[in-house]
């Protein structure tokens, strides 16, 4: 639920909005503030001041144009700033000095969008995360697991508003945003591109769907859907192996190292799924990064831990070549590849790998 809090914290730091006018106007009424308190509006991320002016009798004016809508901070004085939206147009700020943070913009169409996304998102995020972490402090059990329904329901209902947004407002230029933001909440490439592929032509086109476009390209190397890349490796004898040589087998391509803690920690789970369902078309390809000059510990992992199926190296470390081809940036991690060659589940590890090998071959 890392992940949860880290979307939470991200939330501001997205571009977002509609463009068509000519510049923007910013008209601002704040009270409780003294004449010539300076307002700033600085661009999110890079702290660049686009324009500034300073408080007159509770107003101010800001004018500018940006090439697309982007989000920016209002500073006034030395209080917290203001998230906007902004965007070629007239737009309205009007707060006080005791309660600035909810100061009341109207004028950016890109800022209310968010805002109705946000008010209803934000309490269930944060109702995900709390849950989460009462599931974590359970014991396993009945209760444990009723705990996990209702956490699985309640991020379906996340995932259900996302979609409700993007079938109501496709035209809509914070999708991108929220696309981006909610990824951590399923991890699911082939989701985001089905879903980004609905949108609005003119909002596939902007800078943040751009963006976008890459990050789905890289996620869905290796993605749950997706055809399994082939490569080969030399075996502990030195044969080149390929993974497509065990095609017409179900395959945990599991990647590993001996000097992994973890890794030599999963591995009799792993060896207990094979030795469960290797009757039933089912075997183990490893992967091991270890480095170069440690074969010998490579070799004397597999005999201590029992690995008898079929192991392959380069000897090159983080920079095994299949490794890099997967996009692996951590270890124990593995990939469930079917008989046509299909990814159909990946880190599967302790019961989750025996639950898949169930659910694809049974378990009588």
């Amino acid at each position: 639920m890392k992940k949860i809090l880290f979307v939470l914290l991200l939330l501001p730091g997205f571009l977002a909005g509609q463009t068509g006018q000519k510049g923007f106007t910013i008209n601002g009424k704040l009270s409780g503030f003294e004449n010539g308190t300076e307002v700033k509006l600085v661009k999110n991320g890079e702290g660049t001041v686009l324009t500034d002016t300073k408080l007159k009798d509770g107003k101010f004016v800001l004018k500018g144009k940006i090439a697309e809508p982007t989000l920016f901070y209002v500073l006034v004085g030395d209080q917290a700033p203001v998230e906007l939206y902004l965007e070629n147009t007239i737009i309205s700020l009007k707060g006080s000095k005791t309660n600035l943070k909810n100061a009341e913009i109207s004028g950016s169409k890109s800022q209310k969008d968010f805002k109705d996304f946000t008010k209803v998102f934000i309490p269930m995020a944060k109702d995900l995360n709390a849950l989460a972490a009462t599931i974590n402090g359970t014991s396993p059990g009945t209760v444990r697991d009723s705990l996990i329904l209702v956490h699985q329901a309640s991020g379906n209902k996340i995932q259900n508003e996302i979609d409700k947004l993007i079938q109501k407002k496709p035209k809509s230029a914070v999708l991108p945003f929220i696309l981006s933001a909610t990824y951590g909440f399923n991890e699911d490439p082939i989701l985001l591109e089905n879903r980004f592929n609905k949108l609005d032509a003119s909002v596939r086109k902007m800078e943040i769907s751009k963006t976008l476009v890459d990050f789905i390209a890289e996620n869905k190397i290796g993605a749950v859907g997706t055809e399994a890349m082939d490569f080969s490796q030399p075996d502990t004898l030195g044969n080149m192996v390929s993974l497509s040589s065990f095609r017409g087998k179900y395959v945990l391509l599991d990647f590993w190292a001996s000097w992994c803690g973890p890794c030599r920690n999963e591995n009799p789970n792993v060896v207990a799924s094979f030795n469960k369902f290797k009757s039933k078309n089912f075997t183990v390809l490893g992967v091991s990064l270890d480095r170069p000059g440690k074969k010998d510990a490579w070799l004397e992992a597999i005999k201590e831990d029992g690995l008898i199926w079929s192991q392959l190296s380069d000897l090159q470390g983080w920079n095994n070549a299949a490794a890099k081809l997967y996009k692996v940036t951590g270890i124990p991690q593995n990939f469930l590849i079917d008989p046509q060659g299909k990814i159909i589940g990946r880190n599967l590890r302790g019961p989750a790998l025996d639950e898949k090998l169930c659910e694809v071959l049974g378990c009588n």
